[in-house]
């Protein structure tokens, strides 16, 4: 029987999928033929639609009346997720072989709105070009005397735990796999890479609450993973030692892993931070990554899972005062030797860049060095160093440029073309009334979804069908402004803050708001090196770390020398004079002021456009956005003003505009 449509609890946002969304589909006639769970998860948001807005669904052929819409099983070749779509003779055609195949050709029609019902459409395979699309959710099951209930969540207390237990919420956690099925995303981790001693017990005895989270999840086609301390059988199981390469710590692994399985039959499998900020891994026995992400593929093999093994290794305990260490080395370095040593349901999960998601860095060397070894492309879409959802920082732009990447020049494979392992985003969800803090942060989670789903579309399309879901019969005014307001919001945020590439300006700990030096003497790898003559880090082959021949060598050739660097990339790999004249024609000192003083303007029209809209926005929608566009501006004001004011006092080389600077 059809699966009935969660139910959102009074208050909650409806976020891409609001009602009037389905009114297309939900006033016509559609046919629903096949069997089994999926499809009654389609016959359900169908049968929805059609109550609401008068139209009518039938299983199987039906009589009388033609059909509107089809929405069937066959035999296409298209996989388990994939599904064909034409429309002729006045009716719209919706085929898939999959099991899920069915359920994304459904929120493809509801994408397309009334162009599904009208004109002719030739047949279309579509298929996703990535086959696990996943969030990590750095979710605490007990909260944390620092980072709270959410590690880096800025939008409210764990959709899954409160207060070290499952919340069992189970109408929210449906409605949020809803919206992940619509935009593409099929897999979730479900618990913080950081495991404390509560989370790792959900490996074992409290199996049960990741199961229940996974029962609500899988209608959806999404399926669960889980975050894994690599000491488990030390923790959990009282062995003596996790070493990877003894027999009763892999007989341990197995006989969990079997445990997990008996409990989730369709459980995607165990994320893993080692030897990583503290984390215990291999490097405590003498053994390498491989050794380490080998021995829990092997424990999942039989089930079919996979471990997603992070890259993010490197030395936290550093000297600042020695500058031949480099952070930005540090992944290429340990795991770039080990290509081609990994089982092939290990996959190694890369950040898109080799420091930690700053609003500018370089696509990670990582990414095109290890042809042999299954990687997945790690992204965080919950803004921890772009405006951690207070600032409106659309990174649609910024995940295309890296996902188009060609690591070894024009004519090689893009990064999003060679990421067998998947794609991943650090989650930006919580319990908050709009999922996301901001409303307008949405669009980073929408957006993700469908990169995900097609590495090579263009995101501004993909901006203007969030646009269109989310606000449904938009009167060209308020699309129009939306997309001013999101469209450039990237650079925008990189104009006040960090300039050209350098990064880590921001306050330690929590990472919001400016602290120019607030890590440049930590043991944190996160320098910018400014002082009375120049400011960047030289990372040349030539002259510095070393860093730039990573590369294969037209990009290597590209980044080691500030002749041919770009702009944006130019203080990440070089350290320059103020007086440094970049492709722009302008002078280092002189772009840091100018991008600061404009990045402030920006802010101010964007609050401005903001509260013209005031009339065409769910007034609790409106008033949020307000409240977090005034926050921006404070934000941007202070970053203007102790960014140009540190490099004024630095560099004595006044405005050339002669503006206030402090």
């Amino acid at each position: 029987m059809p699966l009935s449509v969660p139910t959102l609890p009074e208050g909650i946002d409806p976020a891409w999928l609001p009602p009037d969304a389905f009114r297309p589909l939900g006033e016509r006639r559609t046919s629903i033929r096949g069997s089994g769970p999926f499809v009654e998860t389609v016959h359900g948001e169908v049968a929805e639609a059609c109550e609401q807005f008068g139209g009518e669904v039938v299983r199987g052929a039906g009589t009388g009346t033609s059909h509107d819409l089809v929405l069937c099983q066959g035999d296409d070749d298209l996989g388990d997720e994939g599904f064909t779509y034409e429309r002729a003779d006045g009716t719209t055609t919706v085929t898939a072989s999959g099991r899920r195949g069915l359920l994304y050709g459904l929120f493809h029609v509801v994408r397309l709105g009334e162009k599904a019902f009208r004109g002719a459409c030739p047949r279309e395979a579509h298929r996703p070009a990535v086959a696990l699309r996943m969030l990590d959710h750095w979710d605490n099951v007990a909260v944390h005397p620092v980072m709270g209930q959410v590690e880096r969540g800025y939008a409210g207390g764990s959709l899954f735990w409160r207060d070290g237990r499952s919340r069992g919420e189970w109408q929210r956690v449906r409605a949020y796999g809803r919206l992940l099925a619509a935009c593409g995303i099929n897999a979730v981790s479900v618990n913080n890479v950081n495991v404390h001693e509560t989370e790792a017990h959900l490996l074992t005895d409290r199996i049960g609450e990741v199961a229940g989270i996974a029962g609500v999840l899988r209608p959806y086609g999404i399926r669960t993973h889980l975050s894994v301390t690599f000491a488990a059988p030390v923790v959990l199981g009282g062995l003596p030692t996790a070493d990877p390469l003894d027999e009763a710590v892999r007989a341990w692994w197995a006989e969990a892993a079997a445990r997990v399985y008996a409990a989730i039959p369709d459980f995607g499998g165990f994320v893993v931070k080692a030897d990583s900020e503290g984390q215990p891994g291999p490097f405590t026995y003498g053994r390498s990554h491989a050794d380490g992400a080998n021995m829990l593929a092997a424990a999942l093999a039989p089930h079919g899972g996979t471990v997603h093994w992070r890259a993010f290794v490197y030395d936290h305990h550093q000297d600042w005062r020695d500058r031949t260490t480099d952070r930005a080395r540090a992944a290429y370095d340990h795991f770039a030797p080990l290509d081609g040593e990994f089982a092939d349901n290990a996959v190694l999960q890369v950040k898109h860049g080799p420091m930690d998601f700053q609003v500018r860095e370089p696509v990670s060397p990582v990414l095109g060095a290890m042809p042999r070894t299954r990687l997945a492309v790690e992204v965080q879409a919950t803004q921890e160093y772009t405006g951690q959802q207070r600032h409106v920082c659309w990174l649609g732009p910024m995940w295309s440029e890296v996902l188009r990447f060609r690591p070894e020049g024009e004519g090689g494979v893009a990064v999003g073309e060679s990421a067998r392992g998947g794609l991943v985003a650090v989650s930006n969800v919580g319990d908050d009334p709009f999922w996301t803090g901001h409303p307008l942060a949405q669009a980073n989670l929408y957006t993700f979804g469908r990169l995900a789903w097609q590495p090579v579309a263009d995101p501004h399309r993909i901006l203007d069908e969030w646009i269109a879901l989310s606000f449904p019969s938009a009167p060209q005014r308020l699309a129009t402004g939306l997309r001013t307001l999101l469209h450039g919001s990237w650079r925008t945020y990189e104009k006040y803050t960090a300039p050209l590439g350098v990064g880590f300006m921001v306050q330690p700990g929590h990472h919001y708001g400016p602290s120019v030096d607030g890590y440049e003497y930590s043991p944190w790898g996160t320098y910018h090196f400014a002082d009375r003559d120049g400011v960047g880090v030289d990372r040349s082959a030539a002259t510095g770390t070393g860093y730039a021949a990573q590369y294969a060598k037209p990009w290597a050739e590209v980044y080691e020398s500030p002749a041919t660097c770009p702009d944006e990339l130019l203080l990440f790999f070089h350290h320059v004079p103020y007086g440094h004249v970049l492709h722009s024609g302008k002078t280092v000192i002189q772009h840091i002021y100018d991008t600061h003083f404009e990045g402030v303007a920006e802010a101010e029209e964007a609050r401005r456009v903001w509260a013209g809209l005031a009339g065409l926005v769910d007034p609790a929608r409106h008033a949020r956005g307000a409240e977090r566009y005034e926050e921006q501006l404070r934000s941007a004001r202070e970053w203007r003003d102790q960014i140009n004011s540190y490099f004024f006092r630095k560099s004595g080389v006044p405005d050339e505009r002669g503006r206030l600077i402090h």
